[in-house]
């Protein structure tokens, strides 16, 4: 009787946990949307898109700090700590999961994100991105244009070298927009190896289910590559690093399960 009274106490800490950690990011994304959407129209340009960048720093920390508190999450980011200073650098993450982006923008108070086109238009994330000059990836001459700019003026750009969320185990094929980004900036590519043991916020991973608590995520800092001279063969040899890095990935398994290896 005890250990089944015990099991029902956990799933119901688990289901407040997951509900009210659910329920403060759509808080933090619908106020700060009501920070940004004034501030975008009224404000310059240059002192908008500061407070844009650092109003994501901030609320991206308090938002870790929560899932770390209530233990919905264990957390390793010690290594992202050296990457507040320095030079202007690709930071070039694996992405098996959606918040990947949110932990690694609480360690970098002016990061530029290079964001899906469809987010910029999100209820929660669109106004607070737009007040940021976050970059949308559409049409793709245009974010390679802008990512160059925002890099050639000291800032630091988030670019996920996958495109979109990791569906095949250890990673999915590269595009060529790191490599061509870093090529014309003159910039190093830093690799971040993202790890997480549970499939939440993967692709097709709806929000609204719960996943097993706590969500162990660990990120590492990987090798960082010199700008190239040749693209195609910087963004293999880039795909080919990150393979090797996460042969026995914490998500290798899930990702395998949920998204089987095509035959041949």
């Amino acid at each position: 009787m005890s250990a089944s009274i015990g099991r029902t106490l956990q799933l119901a800490g688990d289901q407040a946990r997951f509900w009210a950690s659910l329920l403060l990011f759509a808080l933090l994304g619908l106020l700060w949307s009501l920070v940004a959407i004034p501030a975008y129209l009224l404000m310059p340009r240059r002192l908008g898109t500061r407070i844009g960048r650092l109003g994501f720093n901030r609320l991206s920390g308090l938002y870790v700090s929560w899932l770390a508190l209530v233990r919905a999450y264990r957390l390793d980011l010690r290594e992202m700590e050296a990457l507040g200073a320095g030079p202007a650098v690709i930071l070039a993450p694996t992405h098996p999961s959606m918040i990947d982006a949110v932990l690694i923008m609480t360690c970098h108070p002016h990061i530029v994100c290079v964001m899906k086109a469809k987010l910029m238009n999100n209820v929660l994330l669109g106004s607070g991105a737009r007040l940021a000059r976050y970059i949308s990836n559409h049409p793709p001459r245009r974010m390679v244009l802008d990512a160059v700019k925002e890099l050639q003026r000291g800032e630091s750009l988030l670019l996920f070298p996958e495109g979109t969320r990791t569906i095949s185990a250890p990673v999915n094929s590269f595009t060529t927009s790191a490599g061509l980004i870093a090529k014309r900036a003159r910039v190093p590519v830093q690799t971040l190896i993202v790890e997480t043991d549970s499939p939440y916020l993967s692709k097709g991973w709806s929000p609204f289910h719960r996943p097993r608590l706590p969500i162990t995520f660990r990120i590492r800092l990987g090798r960082r590559f010199e700008p190239p001279e040749d693209v195609r063969a910087f963004d293999a040899a880039l795909e080919i690093y990150f393979r090797a890095q996460l042969t026995d990935s914490l998500q290798k398994q899930w990702l395998n399960e949920l998204h089987p290896p095509r035959p041949g």
